[in-house]
This record gives C-alpha cells, structure tokens and sequence, in this order.
C-alpha cells in the first residue's frame, strides 16, 4: 500500500484520500504538516506514510480557507487553535489590518499616479522659526512604517509621563527621522518630549532605567510647514517633507540635521481638516 491509495484502516485515511475529502493538494498537506497546522493522526515510521482522521477534514478545509485571505501561514496556526469565538474575532482583527493596509496602499497609488502624470501637486507654505538651546527626554527605535503608528504615541506617552515627573513638559512632542522609515527601511525613529530642566530629568533617568535617553538639542533653526491631520498620512506627508527640503535649497539653506514631526496639537481631539502637526527640517 502506498500513502495515496484509499484507505488505510475503517478510522484512517491516507494523504491521497484525505487531500481529495479536504479539496487539498498533498504537497499543501506535507506542508501543513511541517508547520505543524494539521499533523497527521499517524505516520508509519517505516515508510513515513501520513494517514489522517475523516474529523480532521474540517481543519483543513478551515486552513485553506484562511489561505484564500492570504493569512500568513505562522498566524493561520495561531487562530485554528482559538475556541469559535476567539477565533472569530482574531479573523476580525486580522481583516481590520488587511483593510488599513489596503487602504494605506490605495493612498501610495494615488499619490504615485498624481506624481507620474505631472498633476499640480499640493502648495505648502514654509515658514522657519528660531529655536532655543533645549533639554529633550528620547527614545529610540527601528522599525517599519506599519510599526509607526502603534509605537509613536505610546513612546511619546512614556516620555510626557516622565517629563511630568521631573518638572513637567516644555514644549510639543515631535519624532526625529534618522533616515526614512518606509516598508523597507527601519529609520531609526526617535520620540522627543522636551523638558525645563536637564539635572533633574538625568536623575529621573539614573533612577528609573526606563530607556529613556537625555539629549540637549542646540539652538537653531527650523524650516516647517503645517498640516492638518488628514495630510499626516503616509504616503501623503512625505510630499509636504519634499517642498521644505526644496524650499530650503532654493533659499540657499543647508539641512542642518533629521526631519521631524512636531505635534503641537491634541491629536484625538482633532478633525480631519484641523492643524495638528509641523513637518520640519533644521537649516543653516
């Protein structure tokens, strides 16, 4: 007997029979065994023929549908652990992320297709301001652009939550980017919440080793423009970052240090078409 004739036993099933009841391929079957999705009810150690319980058709047919979404396969073994209900709201969730995505990608082509075909692209208006020699609370991280969004306000929150403790906040959060962070490129990003007092927030640090950073950041100059929430978004911002570098070469400014985001505004509160956020780079 080989793995793909009938049956095995009156309780077994073999690879080829259970792959036609599941409307699966072997190979897709050998593979979900390596994952450790769907283990065979028993393998012969002589031969390594797989055999499969009828009962274990519903996980199959469960698994290639999950497929069918394109979920990852390290995330389909998580779910097809899960009770039904559980189950059910990590499908939801996870659809909720393919949707963002899909929708971030529907911004990226938009923006790719107004660029290609030379339409009139958005009119910033850049300002610049001068800035104080100053004490920041930082912490820093590489990551991916879909991690951005999780990670920013809870770093920022950490920090306010800090600066609170040894003096309070001096002026609005921003993120600096060391270099871009996209869908292949990690930055790294830094959250900065500025402080009145550098002594006392180095002892909130040495006491605490939390992995906050003290930075004094010098006195300088700052090229920005100002968004409202609804240009914040990714691919969107990054043309207001390319009119203030441009601005800054045309007026015979050199970029000074990493672009930033300043979030003068409280995001939550904020409308769609409210000024929430200064996208800057320092010039000299």
């Amino acid at each position: 007997m080989t793995e793909d004739e009938p049956v095995h036993n009156d309780s077994l099933l073999t690879i080829g029979a259970f792959a036609t009841r599941a409307r699966l391929s072997p190979k897709a079957l050998r593979l979900y065994d390596r994952l450790g999705l769907l283990t065979p009810a028993y393998v012969d150690a002589a031969t390594g023929y797989r055999w499969y319980r009828t009962e274990q058709v519903d996980r199959a047919r469960l698994v290639a549908l999950l497929r069918q979404i394109d979920m990852p396969l390290e995330r389909i073994a998580y779910v097809v652990e899960l009770p039904g209900p559980q189950a059910a709201r990590a499908l939801t969730m996870y659809w909720a992320e393919v949707e963002e995505r899909r929708a971030v990608q529907g911004a990226v082509v938009a923006h790719l297709r107004d660029r290609l075909s030379g339409r009139r692209q958005t009119v910033y208006e850049i300002r610049t301001m001068d800035m104080a020699e100053r004490a920041v609370l930082t912490e820093r991280r590489r990551l991916l652009v879909d991690e951005l969004p999780h990670w920013l306000p809870a770093a920022l929150g950490r920090l306010e939550r800090a600066a609170e403790e040894c003096g309070g906040v001096a002026g609005p959060p921003y993120v600096r980017y060391h270099a871009e962070v996209g869908p292949d490129s990690d930055g790294p990003a830094e959250a900065c919440v500025p402080v009145p007092d550098a002594r006392a927030a180095q002892l909130w640090i040495d006491e605490h080793r939390t992995g906050a950073v003290l930075r004094v950041e010098p006195a300088g100059r700052l090229a920005y423009t100002r968004l409202t929430k609804a240009q914040v978004a990714y691919p969107q911002i990054g043309s207001a970052f390319d009119a203030v570098e441009r601005w800054a070469t045309r007026h015979g400014l050199t970029v000074a240090g990493p672009c930033r985001e300043v979030y003068f505004a409280d995001w939550d509160a904020a409308t769609a078409t409210d000024e929430v956020c200064d996208v800057a780079f320092p010039v000299a």
